[in-house]
Formats: structure tokens, sequence, C-alpha cells
């Protein structure tokens, strides 16, 4: 039995944290995992620079309601969970994700966990396991499950490269570069054609 895990942000809907960034006016937040490969690091200097800014939850949940998933993207997801199971694996929180899911039909998604204070401010964050998304395809595949990957950034290539088939999809230029065998992709036709074909491979 076959499931496709994919990353989120980047794959499905906008980085959250770039949208924030422009509708703040602040640019340093536009960071994200494409640019920093560590994940706790990243997120620590974004709570400095909300901090810094005194901006909190609210903040951000505003911002991620006028979020819609990128064009195709449902429908993209629709006919894949039509063919096999899927789950979507993220590093954001669960505190940000549920507007998102809503408008992709709510799949299934593991996420992370955020620490707010009753003010709305954001003081700590909270991993679901380390290195979750490698971690959650190595369970799967203990449970007899194999897996197809596919995501955009630095945090994802460890999932792909242990699933029997990954993909990179609309990542940056340098992660394609650093990674040539990888086949990457830019619209989802051809991305769920390849998947189609590592289903029955």
């Amino acid at each position: 039995m076959n499931v496709v895990c994919l990353d989120v942000e980047g794959v499905l809907v906008p980085e959250i944290w770039i949208a924030f960034s422009e509708a703040s006016g602040i640019p340093e937040l536009k960071r994200t995992t494409r640019d920093e490969p560590d994940y706790s690091k990243l997120m620590n200097w974004r709570l400095g620079i909300l901090k810094e800014h005194g901006l909190g939850l609210k903040e951000i949940q505003d911002v991620i309601s006028g979020i819609d998933p990128l064009p195709g993207a449902k429908e993209f997801l629709d006919e894949l969970r039509s063919l096999t199971q899927v789950i979507l694996l993220s590093d954001t929180f669960e505190q940000f994700a549920s507007p998102l899911m809503k408008k992709l039909g709510w799949p299934t998604l593991f996420c992370n966990t955020l620490v707010v204070a009753e003010d709305g401010t954001i003081t700590d964050f909270r991993m679901r396991v380390e290195k979750s998304k490698l971690t959650t395809v190595r369970a799967l595949q203990s449970a007899g499950l194999e897996t197809i990957a596919a995501g955009d950034s630095y945090n994802d290539l460890d999932m792909i490269r242990a699933s029997k088939a990954g993909f990179l999809f609309r990542s940056t230029d340098q992660i394609i570069k650093d990674n040539p065998d990888l086949k990457a992709f830019t619209e989802y036709p051809e991305f769920l054609e390849a998947i189609k074909k590592a289903l029955t491979d």
C-alpha cells in the first residue's frame, strides 16, 4: 500500500510567513526553510522579530484567513486523494493551518503547535518530533506502507530521499541544482502524472 506525503507551504498553499511579511511590512520575515535549513533557528529568529514589533497570533491568523490555496492545488489534491492515501506533512502549526485545510477539503495534516500566552503573544513552539517529516515517513514505512514524498524546501529533502519515489515541486534554483537526481516540477498536471507512475512502479 502506498501513501503520498506532501509538504504544504509552497506546494499547495502560499508561504504563510511571506504573506505575513508583505502584510506587516516586515521584509525580514520573508525568510523561510527554502533559505534556512535549521528550522529551530529560523523559528526562534521569527519569534524575536514578532516580539520586537509587538505582533502576536491574532495578527498572523488575520492574514492567513485571506490566503487561498495555490491555483489548481485543490483539484490536484482531490484527484490524488481519489487514487491513494495522502498525508500532508508540514512544519507549520495547528493554530495557522485550520483555515487553509478547510479550503483544501480537510486533508490529513501532521504539523506542530505554538505556545501562546493569554494576550496572544507567541512565546514558543513545540515540534511534534525531531525531524518530523523524516520520522513520520519512517514510521509509515515501519507500518508496512510505501511512501512517495514531495516538497520544495531543505526540510523536505530527508523524507523525499527516504521514500521509494520523491520529487521537488516549485523549489528554488539552488535546491534543484544541489539535487540534480531529483525530478523537479512546476505544474500540477506533470507532477500528478509523475506520482501516478510512481504508484504503479
